[in-house]
């Protein structure tokens, strides 16, 4: 299973470069709308993974992870919007995402560094908020 795990990041990490989206100017110059060929990019990756994922939750057959697929489904929540909100922004300003911020550095963008140490500072941020408010939830009850 690691070994399925350590290839698929690989290749994902490949085809991330060869797309060219771990370079900050490209994702710039896509956020301005300048370069609309990452949205077909984008368009084509879930016009793939959607079908795909249909089709292993229907067989219901294990995955090289074991076990089948079951993709949970929920509305749209505020929690979900405010990430988006958070995720967005930090793409528009690091010029990256969680994947192509671990493919940065293996295509020698130092600036992949700063992104990953801010990814799992703002982690532990967030951990650290959620059990703040759990204390303090927890005070007010006993009030």
């Amino acid at each position: 299973m690691r070994g399925a795990s350590l290839g698929i990041g690989i290749g994902f990490g490949f085809f991330l470069a060869a797309a060219r989206l771990t370079d900050y100017d490209v994702i710039h110059n896509m956020l301005l709308l300048r370069e609309p060929d990452l949205f077909l990019f984008f368009g084509a990756a879930v016009g793939t993974a959607l079908p795909l994922l249909w089709l292993l939750e229907r067989s219901k057959r294990a995955t090289v992870f074991g076990g089948a697929l079951q993709v949970t489904r929920e509305g749209v929540q505020r929690k979900h919007v405010a990430g988006a909100l958070v995720f967005g922004t930090g793409w528009a300003i690091a010029g990256a995402c969680p994947g192509t911020a671990l493919a940065m550095p293996m295509t020698g963008n130092i600036l992949g560094v700063f992104v990953i140490a801010g990814i799992f500072g703002g982690q532990w941020m967030r951990e650290a908020v959620v059990a703040r408010l759990v204390r303090l939830r927890a005070l007010a009850a006993q009030i």
